[in-house]
């Protein structure tokens, strides 16, 4: 299932993703390695977010109405000290604490060796780039399927309205399925995105703070 993680290597993110180890000091290796540990708990997040009342609507407008794929254009902006209150604006709505932030570094760390304190000043820079992402998928003639599988989907409803991205969360998050994995059985279908990197993962104590928090 493709992720956040497939879409942040495509050739669109690439300067940024540059720009973002330039930043940082940290070898193309490295930073690959920072985003893997960093953006399965955004994903979780978003899902999280969007499944709430009213969340689908909230993601639309954001992406419709918000300017974050100027990051992608122009990866230049990641440094600036604005891209980051915006990045911390995007976590807050994410993950919900400062709390959860912090956790989320500390884990990354763990599994990185990259220390936590990097990782928290990359991890406001790197939600502007997941949502830079989202914003220029949007945008894409086959936005319904290729989000699908962005955002956990796999099991879209094909009978949903077929145009643009409302389509796509429609048939997600309100599309008819009554199970809410996210918040009935633990990981439900976020864990293949929490365990962005395939490595067995999931992440599990992460994803409950962000549960915990968004409910």
């Amino acid at each position: 299932m493709a992720g956040l993680l497939d879409l942040l290597a495509g050739p669109q993110a690439q300067p940024a993703k540059q720009q973002l180890g330039q930043q940082f000091g940290l070898s193309d290796d490295m930073t690959q390695k920072a985003m893997s540990a960093l953006i399965p708990a955004l994903a979780a997040g978003l899902k999280s977010n969007a499944s709430k009342q009213g969340g689908v609507e909230s993601l639309l407008e954001a992406l419709n109405k918000g300017s974050h794929k100027r990051y992608l254009d122009d990866p230049g902006l990641l440094g600036r000290p604005e891209t980051r209150d915006e990045g911390n604006g995007i976590l807050g709505h994410l993950l919900g604490s400062k709390e959860v932030s912090r956790a989320v570094a500390s884990r990354a760390s763990e599994k990185t060796g990259i220390g936590d304190d990097l990782l928290k000043q990359m991890l406001p820079v790197v939600a502007t780039m997941v949502m830079g992402s989202l914003a220029k998928k949007s945008e894409e003639p086959d936005t319904l399927s290729q989000l699908a599988g962005i955002l956990g989907g796999g099991q879209r409803q094909p009978q949903q309205q077929s145009g643009g991205l409302g389509g796509l969360l429609g048939g997600l998050f309100g599309g008819g399925r009554q199970k809410q994995p996210a918040q009935s059985d633990g990981l439900g279908m976020l864990g293949a995105l929490f365990d962005a990197d395939r490595d067995g993962s999931a992440m599990d104590d992460i994803f409950e703070m962000v549960l915990k928090q968004r409910r």
